[in-house]
């Protein structure tokens, strides 16, 4: 299964969900739905079912940059704390 990502309009809010399996090779289609949606909007997680370094590293990113993480699974949360701290 490749990655779906869909976007939800919810009044001034935006999230992008993302379905699947979410590899580095979508990290330029989804950096452009961030730039395009025009705010800072919520990627929503809950259906992501297994990620790379790279994404996990960009992901790391956009929470810096405000972007909300909703529904990130644990494992996923704690590999983005360990690779800041690696980082730093």
């Amino acid at each position: 299964m490749t990655l779906k990502m869909e976007t939800i309009l919810d009044g001034r809010s935006i999230t992008i969900r993302l379905i699947g399996r979410m590899r580095a090779e979508h990290l330029v289609e989804l950096q452009a739905q961030i730039n395009s949606s025009g705010a800072k909007p919520a990627l929503d997680l809950e259906e992501v079912s297994l990620v790379d370094l790279e994404v996990v590293r960009f992901l790391g990113v956009c929470q810096l940059k405000g972007v909300e993480l909703l529904h990130c699974s644990p494992y996923i949360r704690d590999w983005i704390a360990k690779e800041q701290v690696e980082t730093e």
